[in-house]
């Protein structure tokens, strides 16, 4: 999997777990949580909707790690 296919998910993911905004904003660099205002519960349904798309498995001690989209995509890439 790609660097653009992994931000096309994680762009999908966030328009479903937060219908009002819009993921095209996001820069590569900016935290997503901030950026859009998500929640703990909306962070979790996040990284419950990664596990699934991408088939990885994200243990609790590495939420803080999926920080930006740069973040996200280095973190998927080395499950894979």
């Amino acid at each position: 999997m790609n660097k653009r296919d992994i931000k096309t998910i994680v762009l999908q993911l966030l328009q479903k777990i937060a219908p009002d905004i819009d993921p095209s904003t996001l820069e590569m660099d900016d935290n997503i949580r901030e950026v859009f205002g998500i929640d703990s519960f909306d962070f979790l349904q996040f990284i419950v909707g990664l596990d699934e798309e991408l088939e990885i498995k994200t243990p609790e001690e590495d939420y803080g790690k999926i920080t930006t989209l740069n973040a996200v995509i280095a973190y998927v890439k080395s499950k894979t």
